[in-house]
């Protein structure tokens, strides 16, 4: 495939007048070689379907369709649409657009297949959107999720038991998915530069682990890290079952949430599910 001349995205920021938004949680990547990188952690996406939440001006976007995919965009920003329309043109039939809260898309809706989520997210809406696709029903709608978020965020998601950072979102990113830090990315590579570093994250769903139903996961995560200072005892008094659960597995309740490895987790969910 031809590559089409495409201007600086400089020039189409400035012709277009979009200055990052803070109320939308906006900071733009304008580095062609970190978004090329960025495209390429999910693997061969030539004529693949891509999901990819707030392009902005479309600097992912670009490295997305130059990589061969096939994209469908969701922009909250009217300012932006213009910038994505002439970035469609340019790659006529791979970019489709939609301007709409993606928070509030139903975007399995969207595609005949699964697609592979690549985004720099809103760093506004990126926890909640990531807690949103990994709750969906398994096997997930999506390939896999290739997402940038705040540093502390993208630590908090691949944590292993006994780090500061492990809590309920590693439990909910791991327990059926192997979730890596795929590329740090330094607060100086955006636009404007955000006060915090970032990373990139790589998830890939796996085998779902038979006999576990993830509400119940859910609510023993949230009623275990809700209180993680307290011991497991206290912290799962309110989650009927817990406590003979953990005696039937052995665990000792005394110990707090956060040296409870996710295996554990999911061995408690399953036991809890037969309750």
């Amino acid at each position: 495939m031809v590559k089409p001349d495409l201007p600086p995205l400089r020039e189409v920021i400035a012709r277009h007048g979009l200055n990052a938004s803070k109320a939308l949680g906006q900071n733009f990547l304008l580095d062609a070689q970190l978004l090329a990188r960025i495209a390429r952690i999910p693997g061969d996406l030539r004529d693949a379907e891509v999901f990819e939440v707030g392009p902005g001006p479309g600097g992912l976007t670009r490295a997305l369709l130059a990589a061969g995919a096939r994209v469908t965009a969701v922009e909250r920003d009217h300012r932006c649409i213009p910038a994505l329309a002439e970035l469609g043109a340019a790659y006529p039939g791979k970019l489709r657009v939609i301007e709409e809260d993606a928070m509030a898309l139903d975007a399995p809706a969207l595609f005949s297949s699964r697609p592979h989520i690549v985004s720099n997210l809103p760093y506004n809406i990126g926890t909640a959107l990531l807690v949103g696709w990994l709750s969906a029903r398994w096997q997930p709608w999506w390939s896999s999720l290739t997402l940038m978020f705040q540093k502390e965020v993208a630590q908090r998601v691949v944590a292993q038991e006994g780090e500061d950072a492990y809590g309920r979102l590693a439990v909910l990113s791991q327990w059926r998915s192997t979730a890596k830090l795929a590329l740090p990315v330094h607060r100086s590579a955006f636009t404007p530069p955000p006060k915090v570093m970032s990373a990139v994250v790589h998830i890939v769903p796996g085998e779902e682990p038979p006999g576990v139903d993830l509400p119940v996961l859910e609510r023993l995560t949230a009623a275990a890290f809700g209180q993680r200072r307290k011991m497991l005892r206290q912290s799962l008094k309110g989650v009927p079952g817990s406590i003979e659960a953990l005696q039937e597995l052995g665990v000792d309740p005394t110990r707090r949430a956060e040296t409870v490895d996710v295996a554990t987790f999911t061995a408690l969910a399953r036991s809890l599910r037969k309750a």
